[in-house]
């Protein structure tokens, strides 16, 4: 796999106050560039909801109503978020999760393409025992120690899946490749079906 001929990419990652739908109080997105994230250039922000974070979410991210007492709401950090996300190509784990929080909060936005990673996994080890990502980062034997923050926060969740994306990009030769099994069917960036007609068509 060549990474230098990569479009624009983002990992992202979201946290929500467990309404349903939920609203976000946390969300990241670091850069992929030339192979590897880039942690200096990421993105993460705590967001105050518009309804108090359940007891259920807290117990998974833990993060607490006092911790975005004092945060942004949505309307004042969306427009940065948007901005930074319009056009370009986003990768999560079960992606349709994050995607679609998002699209929720952002309805304009147009991702160039959405890659997810546990699709990806599960096309790359059909075979595996599990494919949450805990278990792929086990598996792929990514030392996740110098990742700053911990498990189920947006920014960590992020930089986790970053890995795991280009690790297991290396299995693939070239992008076309590698969104043909990683972009769900229907999301932006899926490939187009083959028909008989745009077969013929490339006969001439």
């Amino acid at each position: 796999m060549d990474f230098c001929t990569w479009p624009r990419l983002f990992v992202v990652d979201v946290e929500g106050n467990g309404a349903t739908p939920p609203d976000l109080v946390e969300v990241a997105a670091i850069p992929v560039e030339s192979g590897r994230p880039v942690p200096k250039s990421a993105r993460s922000t705590l967001v105050r909801p518009p309804h108090p974070i359940t007891p259920f979410a807290r117990r998974v991210h833990g993060i607490r109503n006092q911790d975005v007492a004092q945060a942004p709401t949505w309307s004042q950090v969306g427009p940065s978020v948007h901005a930074d996300l319009e056009g370009m190509w986003i990768c999560a784990h079960a992606a349709h999760v994050d995607y679609g929080v998002l699209l929720r909060h952002m309805p304009d936005w147009k991702p160039a393409g959405v890659i997810d990673t546990l699709r990806l996994a599960r096309a790359t080890y059909p075979k595996s025992g599990g494919y949450s990502l805990d278990a792929l980062v086990e598996r792929a034997g990514i030392d996740l120690a110098a990742v700053p923050g911990h498990r189920h926060r947006a920014g960590f969740d992020a930089h986790a899946t970053a890995l795991l994306l280009i690790d297991l990009a290396a299995h693939y030769d070239t992008w076309d490749a590698l969104i043909a099994a990683a972009v769900p069917p229907g999301m932006p960036g899926a490939p187009l079906p083959v028909t008989p007609d745009s077969e013929e068509q490339t006969l001439w």
